[in-house]
């Protein structure tokens, strides 16, 4: 039996514990929270030294700014981590985090839980194939409508906190993952509906290392049916849409995310001949309990992290960027 404990019980937290519970093999060592003996049903431990003396890895689901102490805490412990993105919030202590997880030969693993679903492995399977000809362009989408109740834990209006750091860089490492690394941004910001320290619409242009072209297009303050969290159905507490909020084209093909459209052309390209739109089969799994199996296996030295620590830091690294060029009104090149 492998022993997982939790560290902070709220949104994400609660879906990590709920995913514990649906694996067999796997049991929620205890759990971390100031609000603890909110469930009287969890096991509840009064601090995170007391609960990594009793299991084999922790899970961080704690605010940004605890990320890199409490990993740093965890490696020192010898205790193999798995840290909400981002990894850290600024480029400075997540380079600390991996290179102290390198330097003891801990795992250092970042939920970017996307990865995990079946159809990310599909696309990426499709990609590496160069099913879609040389990569030209790519385009993401991401508009999350958040309530006012969701301001009311004040740090999500903080330095840090906005929606670059908490859902676009998702988008950032998924992109990443697909097409490659991005080797230049440029950006505008927003935040004059709220007016809060944070941004609250971003607009990015990206540059990969292949070439390729590439557009982000950010909004926690618009009403519209294009993320993720609202077209990929893997979280029961958002509504499906029925809409993608990824395209990737190609000199021969295009393809949509989450809902894996691919389109060609017989003889293409040729902008007078018809195409043809084919829905790639997969088969659907939560990618969070996909997330916590894939973990109990790198404990048990089974497995290699599928998201790393450096590809954790590799994210942040992009988010900076485009915070710096949205400031400088310059763009920003990333070595």
């Amino acid at each position: 039996m492998i022993r997982i404990g939790v560290v902070g019980a709220g949104l994400i937290g609660a879906q990590h514990i709920r995913a514990i519970s649906s694996i067999s093999g796997i049991e929620l060592g205890g759990v971390v929270d100031p609000m603890r003996n909110a469930d009287p049903d969890l096991p509840w431990v009064a601090d995170i030294e007391t609960l990594m003396g009793q299991v084999d890895g922790v899970i961080l689901a704690v605010p940004n700014d605890l990320h890199a102490p409490l990993t740093l805490k965890c490696i020192d412990a010898g205790l193999p981590v798995l840290v909400e993105k981002p990894l850290a919030g600024t480029v400075e202590d997540g380079d600390r985090m991996v290179k102290a997880a390198e330097a003891l030969g801990i795992p250092l693993l970042v939920g970017h839980h996307r990865r995990h679903a079946p159809r990310i492995a599909k696309a990426k399977a499709l990609l590496t194939a160069e099913a879609l000809g040389r990569l030209t362009t790519i385009h993401g989408q991401c508009w999350l409508p958040k309530p006012a109740s969701y301001f009311k834990a004040k740090w999500r209006s903080g330095q840090g906190a906005g929606p670059l750091f908490i859902n676009l860089i998702h988008d950032v490492d998924l992109l990443m993952h697909l097409c490659g690394p991005i080797v230049r941004v440029q950006a505008m910001e927003s935040n004059a509906v709220r007016g809060a320290e944070v941004e609250e619409t971003v607009v990015v242009s990206l540059r990969f290392t292949s070439g390729a072209l590439g557009s982000l297009n950010l909004s926690d303050a618009a009403l519209g049916p294009w993320s993720w969290e609202l077209t990929a159905g893997e979280n029961p507490a958002y509504p499906m849409t029925g809409q993608s909020c990824y395209w990737i084209g190609g000199t021969h093909g295009a393809l949509s995310l989450p809902d894996l459209t691919q389109w060609r052309q017989e003889g293409g390209p040729d902008w007078w001949a018809p195409m043809s739109a084919t829905r790639v089969p997969v088969d659907t799994m939560d990618p969070l309990v996909a997330q916590i199996a894939h973990f109990a296996e790198v404990i048990q030295g089974n497995a290699q992290p599928l998201v790393t620590g450096a590809d954790g830091l590799r994210a942040v690294k992009v988010i900076h960027a485009i915070k710096q060029a949205a400031r400088s009104g310059r763009a920003v090149d990333l070595q």
